[in-house]
């Protein structure tokens, strides 16, 4: 029988229990309030543990907590790897990554204001 494992995706890592995926913040004006706000609350909604780290400082910081994402100033350009490690920890990577590359759903205008 074949089957699909977990290292499949072109895009993102099986560190055995752990996942992990790199993506660049498009987003104009980087991970503001709202944009902050979705990503945390997307975080939480899986039971696994999430953690960033932001442009390769080495520093992970808790997806999941508002304070940690905001006082990260991540800004457009930023360069994100984002991990879980537990239940359904794949498919968290995959949903945030998605977040991120579809700029939080926010529609932004020529000025940046959404």
């Amino acid at each position: 029988m074949v089957g699909r494992s977990k290292t499949d995706s072109p895009d993102m890592t099986d560190l055995s229990t752990r996942w992990q995926a790199e993506v660049e913040v498009t987003h104009q004006v980087g991970l503001h309030a709202r944009p902050s706000v979705t990503f945390t609350r997307l975080a939480k909604s899986f039971p696994c543990t999430i953690e960033i780290e932001v442009n390769g400082s080495g520093a992970w910081l808790n997806g999941k907590s508002i304070v940690k994402i905001i006082g990260a100033k991540i800004r457009k350009g930023s360069i994100l790897k984002i991990r879980a490690e537990g239940s359904r920890g794949g498919e968290a990577v995959a949903a945030l990554r998605h977040l991120i590359e579809r700029n939080f759903d926010e529609d932004m205008g020529d000025d940046g204001t959404a």
